[in-house]
């Protein structure tokens, strides 16, 4: 006959025993669409998928190169994905569609886009683009950065010929087709030039009468942001972040064992020159500055209002 003593020893053993064959709760789903293939731009989403910090935040997500790169934001805005990576100004204008996204987070929070020429070339200054030509791979934004700097120099967007060399900004560069080029970035280009065996010089729109903006950030449905996972997400990035940041050669080795092809010169020193540029709180939010470049946007005719930046950057609930 069993003792109250032994019969309760039985019981907390049989029910450990129960919960050992409980099965752990599954992770929530996320799809995230990157706004390029994958680079060192992506960075703390690569991290947090590989050393566990979507895991600790019960998420399991998935990184989806686009096949369009513009396509991203659509396909959000159309419930077949929950975030997308995307452009600060492409925000006003997918607001200006009528899209119905919202920024929840920043990934790159600087400006990564540059106006570059040949060092040992005649372009020594802004002022020095008068009659010469400006390769450019999209019309609209990269006009009125061109025409907001070339202003600051005492000159006019038609002082200047602009080409349009498609995404080949720094081979058009290289092989002498243009004098200067728009919308390079500041972290891969430049080392391309040099790769190539040229020296490049960057002039920043940040120097130069462009209102600072975030290069890179992450947008979601506007009807999901109560949605608990993108916090949680945002969360996760974070983590990731601070441990690049902390250990970025051991991040670096993580990121190529999961990407093999990257590992090169350029994009090691794009690892290198992106890092800093990373925002420590992905979460945080300056009004302020979203409000600033909305009135740029205006001011060049890419949108027609300034929308109230809680309308398109609210704060997560």
């Amino acid at each position: 006959m069993f003792t109250p003593a032994t019969l309760k020893t039985l019981a907390a053993g049989a029910l450990a025993l129960a919960l050992s064959f409980t099965p752990a709760a599954a992770a929530d789903k996320l799809t995230v669409l990157l706004d390029w293939y994958v680079n060192p731009d992506h960075a703390p989403l690569v991290i947090a998928k590989e050393k566990g910090f979507f895991k600790a935040h019960d998420l399991d997500v998935e990184l989806v190169p686009p096949a369009d790169p513009s396509a991203p934001p659509r396909l959000v805005a159309a419930g077949q994905a929950d975030i997308a990576v995307s452009y600060q100004p492409n925000l006003y204008l997918s607001v200006k569609e009528g899209l119905p996204l919202a920024r929840i987070g920043t990934l790159v929070s600087t400006p990564l886009t540059a106006l570059v020429a040949l060092k040992d070339g005649p372009i020594k200054s802004i002022a020095d683009l008068k009659g010469k030509t400006v390769g450019y791979s999209v019309a609209g934004l990269e006009d009125a950065l061109l025409g907001t700097m070339l202003a600051d120099a005492g000159l006019k967007p038609s002082d200047v010929t602009m080409v349009n060399v498609n995404f080949a900004l720094s081979p058009a560069l290289v092989a002498g087709k243009v004098d200067a080029v728009i919308g390079a970035y500041r972290n891969f280009e430049l080392t391309q030039i040099r790769l190539a065996g040229k020296e490049p010089v960057a002039f920043f729109p940040e120097e130069h009468g462009v209102p600072v903006f975030d290069e890179l950030i992450y947008v979601a449905h506007k009807d999901k942001l109560g949605d608990p996972r993108l916090k949680r997400f945002l969360a996760a990035v974070e983590d990731a972040t601070i441990y690049i940041l902390n250990h970025p050669d051991d991040a670096w080795a993580v990121f190529v064992k999961a990407n093999p092809k990257l590992d090169d010169e350029l994009n090691r020193t794009a690892w290198n020159d992106t890092l800093r540029r990373f925002a420590h709180a992905p979460a945080a939010l300056d009004s302020a500055r979203y409000a600033r470049f909305g009135t740029f946007m205006k001011q060049h005719g890419l949108i027609d209002t300034v929308e109230p930046v809680a309308t398109y950057a609210p704060v997560l609930p």
